[in-house]
């Protein structure tokens, strides 16, 4: 008996140690998960505006811009270089930026050791021009889309999209802005002089490595990679001298997996005036917008002389559980760019109390209405397979499509080629910040989108658009599908291959 007693107390004791440490390392690993920079940051970086890109202009009209995919070096930190890839630089890339109604080209050259593709994030062009994975560019090879701009002014931009690499080729630094201006919005008096008073704000998260990115993920991180830290047009720790009233934010959520719900440290209000693909009706008044990876929106922000405020972003409560808004960078929060206005501020007009109408279907004339079930396994059910046709769609055509997220973890939606209009959010009619012009949105677990789009071509049964999360970590496991626009009565052809 005492010899069993002495095997239980020995038992006991082995067993209440592993508890023990087993529980204080998923304590450490809880508490350790949550990220904030709230209060730590010197703001001591003045914040670099992305160049605009030369162009010319042929004789035949068309503007011509020049892009060269290459590999550098850039000192984020002082005294320490880190390995990157840029555009035309050392790390991200100018603005491109053209008007409706012009003819553009792009030559883009891969300087790189390796394929890759420049994609046309909210633009409305041929499926051959789109630059998804079936546009690959060779190492050292040159791609000349071309194109006519054909949709309102808005925020765009332009990233890599080689299947399977995508997250790995963005977080290298292959990014930038592609601003589009039309007659309509040049008559609205609006903040507009590029980098004075209209500034563009590329938000990514980082973590460094000695001499490189650190992109690995943590533990219980499903959305992807999750950085300890924010930079802005790959700036660290950035202020903005402000000199005008008012100052307008183009922001860009260019990480490939993280959520930001932006807001001020001192809870002031802020005017948004735009979404992805361009104005909303109207102005209206916020104090939040959140935006998942690939999202823009254009805000107003009003500057009293002599203050300072920190462009922030806050806690979010919609991913699902306690577990996935904790490992997926729910509880997160971060101080991003600090805005410093000088004393005396230029006077800047009133917004204007209507921006113009909104050129989205409503959904009234829908042909037909398509469902998308969100999963990590892929879309409907289905990984991506570069030699498949998911759907078909009609040129000229409205539908709506149905997007649905039950899978316990954040996802969000993109659709190449076109601007859609959110009718439903869970049956209900959708927030202010989701009622403009919409290329990409955040699902969330147990929401149930309901979106309206048309699709005007032209027609190219053999090449496709891509539709997918724009978690990039999620999209190169498969969370991807491929449609083709064709005529009446036309048969969808088969795609080519996989190229990278």
């Amino acid at each position: 008996m005492s010899r069993t007693k002495r095997l239980l107390i020995i038992c006991g004791s082995v067993l209440t140690v592993l508890s023990l440490l087993v529980g204080g390392a998923f304590l450490w690993l809880w508490t350790s998960a949550e990220v904030h920079t709230l209060g730590e940051e010197p703001f001591d970086n003045a914040l670099a505006i992305p160049p605009l890109a030369e162009s010319r202009v042929d004789k035949d009209g068309t503007r011509v811009f020049d892009l060269r995919m290459q590999a550098g070096q850039k000192e984020f930190r002082e005294g320490r270089k880190t390995r990157t890839w840029g555009f035309n630089g050392d790390y991200l890339g100018p603005t491109l930026r053209a008007e409706r109604g012009e003819k553009v080209r792009v030559r883009v050259r891969n300087d790189l050791n390796e394929p890759s593709t420049v994609h046309w994030h909210g633009m409305h062009l041929p499926a051959k021009a789109d630059g998804g994975p079936h546009q690959m560019v060779a190492a050292g090879a040159t791609w000349a889309p071309q194109w006519t701009i054909d949709q309102p002014a808005a925020s765009l931009w332009y990233h890599p999209h080689p299947h399977g690499a995508t997250e790995k080729h963005v977080q290298r630094g292959l990014a930038g802005m592609f601003i589009l201006d039309d007659d309509a919005s040049e008559r609205l008096a609006l903040p507009k002089r590029y980098g004075i008073d209209d500034l563009p704000l590329i938000v990514q998260d980082v973590k460094f490595d000695g001499a490189d990115f650190d992109h690995g993920r943590g533990m219980m991180q499903e959305a992807g990679f999750l950085g300890e830290r924010t930079m802005v047009n790959g700036t660290l720790s950035p202020y903005r001298e402000i000199n005008d009233e008012r100052v307008r934010l183009r922001l860009l959520n260019a990480s490939t997996a993280r959520t930001y719900n932006f807001g001020f440290s001192d809870d002031r209000t802020f005017d948004l005036i735009g979404t992805d693909g361009g104005l909303l009706e109207r102005p209206s008044s916020l104090k939040r917008i959140q935006l998942s990876p690939g999202e823009r929106a254009e805000t107003v922000v009003t500057m009293r002389p002599g203050e300072r405020t920190v462009l922030r972003s806050f806690p979010q409560d919609n991913y699902g559980d306690a577990w996935q808004e904790r490992f997926n960078g729910g509880d997160d929060s971060f101080d991003v760019l600090q805005l410093r206005a000088a004393e005396r501020l230029r006077p800047s007009p009133e917004l204007p109390a209507e921006l113009g109408e909104l050129e989205l279907p409503d959904g009234s004339e829908a042909v037909r209405g398509r469902h998308f079930d969100l999963k990590r396994s892929g879309i409907n059910g289905r990984a991506m397979a570069m030699d498949r046709v998911d759907e078909t769609v009609t040129r000229g055509t409205t539908e709506t499509w149905t997007v649905r997220n039950t899978n316990g973890m954040p996802h969000n939606f993109h659709v190449h080629d076109v601007q859609f209009r959110v009718l439903e959010v869970n049956g209900k009619t959708p927030p202010v910040e989701l009622r403009g012009p919409k290329d990409t949105v955040f699902v969330p677990n147990g929401t149930t989108m309901k979106l309206a789009m048309r699709f005007e071509g032209p027609a190219d049964p053999d090449t496709p658009y891509m539709y997918h999360c724009h978690l990039l970590y999620h999209e190169d496991q498969g969370m991807m599908g491929q449609f083709v626009v064709v005529e009446k009565g036309q048969q969808a052809g088969r795609p080519g291959g996989h190229q990278h």
